[in-house]
């Protein structure tokens, strides 16, 4: 009997210490994948398209309200504006853990970013998918909605 209560508390505790580490993998891949955004973000508002390059890969799809563009369509359009972005937050911040090599991040983007001497909207809905290629995290697709 105490070999098998020996066992059960051995069991017990691999089995939690499994699960912290786990939560704590998952934590950081969080972590990991939201500053990625962050910095996405980043190169975007300062037109950084090197930044950008070596995050969106080619074969990106990228929805926005102009519909669906690719990578090179979206930097065009991107470069091409006349904003400039003051300042920017993430909230309220979703993640997602698809399968090994697949997470999701969603969040509510605000900004302040006059274009062309215009407001543009202040508040987006962002969804972004990263993809792990080649030991290397990637924003393979990415929606901008803006928010009401």
């Amino acid at each position: 009997m105490k070999k098998i209560m020996m066992i059960l508390m051995i069991a017990v505790a691999a089995s939690t210490a499994m699960a912290q580490t786990k939560m704590s993998n998952d934590s950081r891949l969080e972590k990991e994948i939201v500053a990625l955004e962050r910095q996405t973000n980043e190169a975007v508002n300062k037109k950084d398209a090197k930044t950008l390059e070596t995050i969106v890969p080619a074969d990106a799809l990228i929805v926005t309200e102009k519909g669906f563009e690719d990578r090179s369509q979206f930097f065009k359009r991107t470069f091409a504006d006349e904003c400039t972005v003051k300042s920017f937050s993430m909230d309220d911040i979703k993640f997602v853990i698809l399968d090994k090599n697949t997470v999701m991040v969603a969040y509510k983007y605000t900004q302040d970013a006059p274009c062309n001497g215009q407001p543009s909207p202040s508040s987006l809905w962002i969804s972004s998918l990263y993809s792990k290629r080649g030991g290397k995290w990637l924003n393979t697709f990415f929606s901008l909605t803006p928010a009401k």
